[in-house]
């Protein structure tokens, strides 16, 4: 048994959806329109391997002889946001979306947290940004402890907190709670927003961010692995979106050189098995604070490190980079967009990539997964034959 990376740049999409226009993501294009903003994407390796040949991106014309398969795969899900995008790569689709609260949590919802967690009261209660809600309520939130609750365009229970202010512990409890009372609600995730600074301008949200997800319904490609005896890493914050089902072995990250950091170290001590990785940075401090420049400097962060990831391959082993969801950084607003997710694969045994095409379904890759290992799954078509 060898070696399964799967490699996550989150919201990396790779062009609008045919259904983009009823989210109101006509036009969207994560790569395409970024590489545009700022005069031309720098990343040799992932153009090496066929990320151009998936859209166009100005700076990353198209490779005459790919060195890593390569196409898109299409969401089949209802909507564009973290949870959604994970799980169907795993075998999950969800034919009905999760609730969204565009108007703020309702009252009985917020009720029924504040009586689980104990929590104070909230300041907010409605869809914003993350940095810019900060400013908004920090200083009011240092003075009277009261967490900060949020939500976005996705199905998303957010609660900030100072980390001078509020223990780390007490955050994830509050946490914990809200997603216990959001069940009943449809209500996906809930996220832990931890920040430091002592005023307006100075409010800096940290890597001891933690998201609790509802847990995927029994029977994904991580649940077949470990019923096989497949271990799974789980790096950054996949165990969280899992809700640690099927993983392992949890890997915390602090941005993505760390993760890529600790993707190469992780390389080098296992022997077996499947290695899941999200990159956040790219939607985190990119996509949604709509920053084209920094998204690209990103990319290239990543496209550094590709070769020494690469090489820890060996001989059977295969490597896959692709996203969960776009997040257009030219786009208006700051969420998330409806897109294709990119798909490039890659084995140390092939020497040339194949076209692989638009697949119908993020569970494509989990079908793949699940076929090099050897497991049975009949949610979505592997490309494994096409890969070698």
């Amino acid at each position: 048994m060898g070696r399964f990376v799967v490699i996550v740049v989150d919201s990396c999409g790779a062009g609008a959806l045919p259904d983009a226009a009823a989210y109101g993501d006509a036009g969207a294009n994560t790569l395409g329109n970024c590489a545009r903003v700022v005069g031309g994407l720098k990343v040799p390796h992932l153009q090496e391997w066929g990320l151009g040949n998936i859209t166009s991106i100005a700076g990353c014309p198209p490779a005459p002889a790919p060195r890593a398969a390569f196409g898109r795969m299409a969401e089949k899900s209802e909507g564009k946001d973290t949870t959604t995008g994970h799980w169907e790569m795993m075998g999950i689709v969800l034919r009905k979306g999760f609730t969204t609260f565009p108007n703020g949590f309702p009252p009985e919802l917020l009720q029924e947290w504040q009586r689980k967690s104990g929590a104070p009261g909230a300041l907010g209660n409605k869809p914003a940004s993350g940095t810019v809600i900060l400013d908004e309520l920090g200083e009011e939130h240092l003075r009277t402890g009261l967490p900060i609750v949020y939500t976005s365009a996705d199905s998303v229970f957010q609660i900030a907190a100072h980390e001078q202010r509020v223990p780390l512990e007490t955050l994830y409890s509050w946490c914990e709670a809200a997603r216990e009372a959001g069940k009943r609600y449809g209500l996906a995730r809930v996220i832990a927003r931890p920040f430091v600074g002592d005023r307006r301008g100075s409010f800096k949200r940290t890597y001891n961010r933690r998201d609790f997800s509802q847990p995927p319904p029994k029977g994904t490609v991580l649940d077949r692995l470990a019923d096989q005896g497949v271990r799974t890493i789980g790096v950054g914050k996949i165990p969280d979106i899992y809700d640690g089902h099927g993983i392992a072995e949890a890997i915390h990250t602090e941005g993505n050189a760390d993760g890529l950091r600790r993707t190469g170290e992780i390389l080098d001590r296992m022997s077996s098995g499947f290695l899941f990785v999200n990159l956040v940075d790219t939607d985190m401090l990119y996509g949604h604070r709509r920053d084209p420049a920094g998204y690209a400097r990103a990319l290239a962060e990543i496209d550094a490190a590709l070769p020494g990831i690469a090489g820890r391959l060996r001989k059977g082993d295969l490597l896959a980079l692709t996203a969960d969801h776009g997040c257009d950084p030219t786009f208006p607003g700051s969420d998330h967009t409806r897109e294709y997710a990119p798909l490039l694969a890659w084995s140390p045994d092939r020497p040339a990539g194949a076209d692989l095409g638009v697949r119908e379904s993020f569970s494509d890759l989990g079908a793949t997964v699940a076929g090099y290992f050897g497991v049975t799954e009949s949610r979505g078509k592997s490309f494994l034959p096409a890969i070698g």
